[in-house]
């Protein structure tokens, strides 16, 4: 037994059993989940050429999905994790191929392709929670560094290939057809994690779903390190959301580039964060966090300032800083958050962690479609602005250890 510990490669992470096919699955729906979160915004762009709706969107494909955290969490814990993943990329299958197939068939309205975007993202909580409380249930405590480096980096590859492949099908084959084909992918991911067991675990429940739901929601607000990371998270992400929507307007309307340069263009981000997650993966994090979460903060209100010259160099550079910051500020969170959780309580607890952590992205690009349709540079120091705040509420709130 103390050998095994003492193993903290990843050859070891890999040999926990199922742990493979699991991480195939992930990579599969998150470059997925990259590719329609470019192709989605680029295809509202060139079907309404409206970047208040392509904002609204955006907003749609995210929101609910907050909403219906707490119920997803709480069914998570209570039916097994696997098969509700397949259930959600099989939701989301379904929503993009309908989208694609109506803008083909020309009766796609913009008040249709919210309601769809919206539709799709309740289950979103399925996945997206699911995956990230299956990893340390399925690995062991001390190989969690390197599970969330894996984790961290699945975020990456999928920022490294999805975008830019995203951008290349709408260039060449059109929106319409980029959607269906992105579809089809969420359909394999569903595939590859058929059959996988749940690991059998300790859950704390009423036996009644909406109860079950209520007290996560209570739990996750009353736990000290959950709400802080949620408001710092969330802040930092109403960054991210104005990049999603500002990128491809300077990009497309400004320098008059096509959607290729803007995939590639997120894609600088993945080249980037590739090392930097391997890197930070291989310490032990342990009292580290914090200052893992904070000083990335306030790089990356940094970076966003290198968005306002409006020039494709400068950008590919603040894409290039925000992928290198990715790595420790992603394993921080994901480490401290499973440290500081009670097992019983995983599913719940990281299901509202995680969307209260998200609320700022449809928030954001929400924001960001209204300000950029005035003035690009006033909504990029919002961003900043909002990313430098990030970093002191995580100063401010974060505690320093698990009391």
């Amino acid at each position: 037994m103390p050998s095994t510990l003492d193993d903290r490669s990843y050859r070891a992470l890999l040999a926990v059993p199922a742990l493979p096919r699991v991480l195939i699955g992930m990579q599969i729906a998150r470059i997925a989940q990259q590719m329609v979160a470019v192709a989605m915004v680029l295809f509202t762009l060139n079907a309404f050429h409206s970047p208040a709706l392509t904002g609204l969107v955006t907003f749609a494909s995210g929101f609910p999905g907050i909403i219906a955290a707490p119920i997803a969490g709480a069914l998570l814990d209570r039916h097994g994790r696997t098969w509700l993943v397949i259930a959600d990329y099989l939701v989301a299958c379904l929503a993009i191929v309908l989208i694609g197939s109506l803008s083909l068939g020309g009766v796609l309205t913009p008040a249709l392709l919210i309601l769809i975007a919206a539709f799709a993202s309740l289950t979103a909580p399925l996945s997206t929670a699911g995956l990230r409380s299956l990893l340390p249930i399925m690995v062991p405590q001390h190989l969690w560094e390197r599970a969330n480096a894996m984790d961290s980096n699945g975020y990456v590859v999928a920022t490294l290939i999805g975008p830019a492949l995203a951008g290349f099908m709408v260039q060449v084959w059109g929106g319409a057809i980029a959607l269906i084909a992105i579809g089809v992918l969420f359909a394999i991911a569903a595939l590859v994690l058929v059959r996988i067991p749940d690991p059998v675990t300790r859950t704390a429940t009423t036996g009644r779903i909406l109860l079950d739901a209520w007290q996560g929601l209570v739990y996750a607000l009353r736990n000290p390190t959950l709400r802080a990371i949620g408001l710092s998270i969330s802040t930092l992400n109403l960054s991210g959301g104005v990049t999603t929507i500002v990128l491809p307007l300077i990009v497309l309307n400004h320098l008059h580039q096509g959607e290729v340069a803007v995939g590639l263009l997120f894609a600088v981000s993945g080249v980037f964060g590739i090392a930097s997650a391997f890197a930070f993966g291989r310490m032990d994090t342990t009292g580290r966090e914090k200052r893992m979460l904070v000083l990335p903060m306030a790089g990356y209100a940094f970076s966003l300032l290198f968005f306002l010259p409006l020039q494709i160099a400068a950008i590919a550079f603040a894409m290039a800083i925000g992928g290198l910051l990715s790595g420790p500020m992603d394993i921080a969170l994901f480490t401290i958050r499973q440290r500081r959780t009670d097992p019983a309580w995983m599913g719940r607890a990281f299901a509202v962690s995680m969307y209260f952590n998200f609320l700022g992205f449809p928030i954001g690009s929400a924001l960001a479609g209204l300000i950029a349709s005035q003035s690009l540079e006033l909504a990029i120091l919002f961003g900043v602005a909002a990313a430098a705040t990030a970093g002191l509420v995580a100063q401010l709130l974060i505690p320093a250890r698990d009391d």
